[in-house]
């Protein structure tokens, strides 16, 4: 199956494409230009590496969130444009698992936590309880913490990840396993690969039903209300 897998809900966006068990591709986004200006650009240009032509790709899969309010809006539009336009299937994968599956099994920890930066004093999180094959299933919902909560609901022997570390890496718990900075950031490579495992598991979303997972209203929504 080809598989074109979007990832925009942080600063630093990727694409990658995946056909079979092989990832053929992945291309990283140059940050220094707007997600909705580079977005188009590298999905041709990563179709071109892949020599696929554009109604070839079979499953589309997208980051839905949390993240970013624009890079989410941007990738979950531009995965159900192209999904609609070349009859592809589509599949939406939490952003905060993609950081999970991320990883590596030699990680021993039982229980891990996964955030992002939410602004505000915040961070949006998820629990996760290592599996015997090594694999990483979410415990509850994602949800909005504040900083100092999230700290204080950590225990020993727990194991952190996330791109929120790398301004709260410094204030983790004692007995606390800190991954890899390595790791921290979601990649579209590790979406396609989770798409790719909920595709075979009987997962398809509605074209014109799936959204991003925000979790809050943006700040222009809040200060119109105000």
């Amino acid at each position: 199956m080809r598989i074109l897998a979007l990832e925009t809900s942080g600063p630093l966006a990727s694409v990658a494409a995946l056909d079979g068990n092989n990832l053929l591709a992945q291309m990283e986004l140059n940050p220094s230009t707007r997600s909705a200006a580079s977005l188009a650009p590298a999905v041709r240009e990563l179709l071109s590496r892949a020599d696929w032509p554009p109604a070839s790709v079979e499953l589309v899969a997208v980051a839905i969130g949390p993240g970013s309010f624009t890079g989410l809006r941007i990738g979950v539009t531009t995965a159900k444009v192209f999904a609609y336009a070349v009859g592809a299937e589509l599949i939406g994968v939490n952003t905060l698992d993609v950081v999970a599956r991320q990883v590596p099994t030699e990680i021993a920890r039982r229980s891990l936590s996964a955030v992002l930066d939410a602004g505000r004093g915040q961070v949006f999180a998820r629990r996760f309880e290592r599996q015997d094959d090594d694999s990483c299933a979410p415990t509850g919902e994602t949800a909005i913490e504040p900083i100092e909560e999230w700290l204080r609901q950590l225990e020993p022997e727990d194991a952190v990840t996330g791109p929120a570390l790398e301004s709260l890496a410094d204030r983790i718990p004692s007995g606390v396993s800190v991954v890899d900075a390595l790791h921290w950031r979601p990649m579209a490579a590790t979406v396609v690969r989770l798409a790719a495992l909920r595709h075979a598991a009987g997962q398809r979303e509605d074209v014109w039903k799936l959204a991003p997972l925000y979790l809050r209203r943006s700040a222009a929504e809040e200060k119109r209300d105000r």
